[in-house]
C-alpha cells in the first residue's frame, strides 16, 4: 500500500504539492504510488530555474526501467528551484519521494489553483486504496 501523506495535495496525474516555509512557494514531486508503478527511476529531466509553467502542462519527464512518463504542473507559476541531487541520483525519487526525491519548487501564480487539487482521501480513492 502506497504512502499518501494527509498534509499534501495531489494531481490526478500523480504529482504531489507540499507547502514550504514561504506560502507562495510549493514543492512538487511524484507520489509514492507513482514511483512504485514506474519502478527504478534512472533519469529525470526537469525545467530550468525561472521557467514559467502552466497548470496541467508537461514540465519534464521521468524515465524508469519500465517506462518514460511526463511530469505535469499542478499549478501555473515560476520554477524557483530544481532538485540538483536528482542529476547524480535519480533513484532518490524511489527511496524518498516526499523528502529528498522532490523535483521542483514553484512560485504559484494563482494560489486558488491549488484548491482544485485532490485531498489525500480523494487521491486514495483514485488509486484504489
Amino acid at each position: 500500500m502506497a504512502n499518501i501523506p494527509t498534509d499534501l495535495r495531489y494531481t490526478a496525474e500523480h504529482e504531489y504539492v507540499k507547502q514550504t516555509g514561504d506560502t507562495a512557494i510549493v514543492q512538487v514531486g511524484i507520489t509514492d504510488y507513482a514511483q512504485g508503478e514506474l519502478g527504478d527511476v534512472v533519469y529525470v529531466d526537469l525545467p530550468k530555474v525561472g521557467a514559467a509553467l502552466q497548470r496541467g502542462a508537461a514540465f519534464g519527464t521521468i524515465e524508469a526501467v519500465k517506462a518514460v512518463s511526463e511530469l505535469y504542473a499542478p499549478a501555473s507559476g515560476t520554477v524557483t528551484e530544481v532538485n540538483q541531487a536528482l542529476e547524480g541520483d535519480p533513484a532518490l525519487v524511489n527511496r524518498d519521494p516526499y523528502g529528498a526525491g522532490w523535483m521542483i519548487k514553484l512560485r504559484v501564480k494563482s494560489p486558488p489553483e491549488l484548491d482544485a487539487l485532490l485531498s489525500s482521501d480523494a487521491y486514495k480513492k483514485k488509486i484504489g486504496q
